[in-house]
C-alpha cells in the first residue's frame, strides 16, 4: 500500500522567543497533502508562532519541520525565505503588503518572482490572473491603488489574492476572515476553498469563529497539539 504524502510534519519541536519560556512544544503533526485543516485554540495558544514554523518565518529551537519532504530547520534563513516564496502562499495576520506598491503590483509579486509559480496560473498573465482574483473577491476596481489607501477589510482580501496567484502548495491563512463582513466572508471562503480545490493545494486556515470549522475535512486544537505549559501529553496526527 502507498503511504500517503505529507505536506506538512513536525516532530519533537520546540520553540522559544529569544531564549525565552518554551511557547511551542509539539511531539507529533502531520497533515496530509491536499487536505483542508482548520487550526483553532485560545488566544496566545501559539498559533501564529506554529504558522511560522510551517512557513518557514520561523527555526524551530529543536525538532523538524518538514514542509512538502523539506526540512525547514535545516535551511539558512535566505533558503526558507526563497522556499516559502516558491511553495507557501501566506496570509499574513498582519497583511504585510508592500505599503510603496500598488494593489496590482503587491499581487502579482510572487508570480514575478517566481516561474513556478508563474506556470500554475490560471490565467496566461499575472496581471489577467490578478484581475481574476481580485474580481472574486470584489477590489478589482482598486487594482491601481495605492494599498494604504484601502479598508482593513480590502487590504486583507489584497493579502488574499496575493496568496493565491499562482496556485502554491501550501496555503497558510492567519485570521483571513477577521476584517471581513459576513458576505465577504463567504466569498472570500468560497474562492479560497475552490482555488485550493483546483490546484490540489494544502490549506491551513486559523481562525476564532469555530463556526466555520464546518467547511474544512478536519480540525486541529492547538490546546491538544502544544503541550508547552498544559503540563499534560500533547494528542495530535492531524485531525481533532
Amino acid at each position: 500500500m502507498t503511504e500517503t504524502a505529507l505536506a506538512v510534519e513536525l516532530e519533537g519541536v520546540r520553540f522559544s522567543y529569544g531564549g525565552g519560556p518554551v511557547v511551542l512544544d509539539v511531539p507529533k503533526l502531520r497533515l496530509e497533502a491536499g487536505t483542508r485543516t482548520f487550526l483553532h485554540g485560545p488566544s496566545g495558544s501559539g498559533k501564529t508562532t506554529l504558522l511560522g514554523l510551517f512557513a518557514g518565518v520561523l527555526r524551530a529551537d529543536q525538532g523538524s519541520v518538514r514542509v512538502l519532504g523539506e526540512n525547514l530547520t535545516e535551511m539558512s534563513g535566505a533558503r526558507r525565505d526563497a522556499f516559502r516564496a516558491q511553495h507557501i502562499g501566506y496570509v499574513f495576520q498582519m497583511f504585510n503588503l508592500i505599503p510603496y506598491l500598488s494593489v496590482m503590483e503587491n499581487i502579482v509579486l510572487p508570480v514575478r518572482m517566481h516561474g513556478s509559480r508563474k506556470a500554475r496560473m490560471q490565467e496566461g498573465t499575472p496581471s489577467a490572473e490578478a484581475r481574476r482574483l481580485a474580481s472574486a473577491l470584489g477590489i478589482d476596481h482598486a487594482l491601481a491603488s495605492a494599498v494604504g489607501a484601502l479598508s482593513v477589510g480590502q487590504q486583507q482580501r489584497v493579502a488574499a489574492c496575493r496568496a493565491l496567484i499562482g496556485a502554491p502548495e501550501v496555503i497558510i491563512a492567519d485570521e483571513p476572515t477577521s476584517s471581513l463582513d459576513h458576505d465577504r466572508r463567504d466569498a472570500f471562503l468560497d474562492l479560497l476553498l475552490e482555488a485550493c480545490q483546483s490546484a490540489g493545494s494544502t490549506l491551513v486556515f486559523v481562525s476564532h469563529d469555530r463556526t466555520l470549522a464546518s467547511h474544512f475535512e478536519q480540525e486541529v486544537s492547538l490546546a491538544d497539539a502544544n503541550r508547552a505549559g498544559s503540563g499534560a501529553p500533547a494528542r495530535a496526527e492531524g485531525a481533532a
